[in-house]
């Protein structure tokens, strides 16, 4: 990290970054964040789920050569790997990183695949968690499609958040934004959806713990259905790993 970075503390860096952007729309927040030496080298990092057309298509606009990670757990739906390679064809964004798990860790915790039915965090942890982590070693922020509405967790959920743990700055550029905020915008301009939002998936991750959802349902609720678990836990906090706190 540069030294002007590195004198300038996290926290002070997050605040002035608050207050600055604090009645700005989302596509003034990601660009800002791209453009100001505050926040240093950024990654966006997408899920390509059933949101995430919406900061991808911002991101286009502004630059479509930011580097985007997308986390493949070889344990996803068919039909997000194809809207993954449709999706950055169609927006054209050019620095599109396949993130996978390590093989020869894998071929030693899970070898069989199975690893979710006896310990989810640990897969999580094995096949999401780790990987990008390592991923995001020589970023100094990264861009989350994480949204208040959400969860309880995300409540208060701010544009930049200090990752202390790491050093890192989180930038939340859809944190106010609204389910209907989030239609109108794909409707507005015409964006591709996940082929799984119309089979009953609002939410989606991994195959083996992604379920379908009735109307008028929480629409995370068909993710690890039957077990005390949110979110899959790619957030440091105080240098330790969330288990209830991952980007869409």
């Amino acid at each position: 990290m540069p030294r002007d970075l590195l004198a300038h503390q996290l926290s002070d860096r997050v605040a002035d970054l608050n207050s600055n952007y604090s009645d700005k729309s989302a596509a003034e927040v990601l660009a800002g964040a791209l453009e100001t030496p505050l926040t240093g080298r950024l990654a966006l990092v997408s899920s390509f789920g059933a949101e995430s057309v919406v900061l991808l298509h911002m991101l286009a606009q502004i630059d479509k050569g930011t580097p985007v990670l997308f986390i493949d757990t070889q344990m996803l739906f068919y039909e997000t790997m194809k809207y993954q390679a449709d999706l950055t064809e169609h927006l054209g964004l050019w620095n599109v990183r396949i993130i996978r798990p390590d093989e020869h860790e894998v071929a030693a915790r899970d070898p069989h695949g199975t690893l979710h039915k006896t310990d989810v965090e640990a897969c999580c942890a094995l096949r999401k968690a780790r990987p990008l982590h390592a991923a995001l070693d020589g970023f100094d922020g990264w861009i989350t499609g994480r949204k208040r509405f959400q969860s309880g967790t995300r409540a208060k959920l701010a544009f930049f958040e200090a990752e202390t743990g790491t050093g890192r700055i989180k930038i939340n550029p859809l944190a106010h934004w609204t389910p209907q905020d989030i239609r109108t915008y794909m409707s507005d301009n015409d964006l591709p959806k996940h082929p799984m939002v119309e089979k009953g998936y609002p939410s989606i991750g991994c195959a083996p713990c992604t379920n379908a959802v009735t109307d008028g349902s929480d629409p995370r609720s068909g993710r690890w259905q039957g077990q005390q678990k949110t979110e899959c836990g790619i957030h440091f906090d105080n240098g330790k790993l969330q288990q209830n706190g991952f980007a869409s």
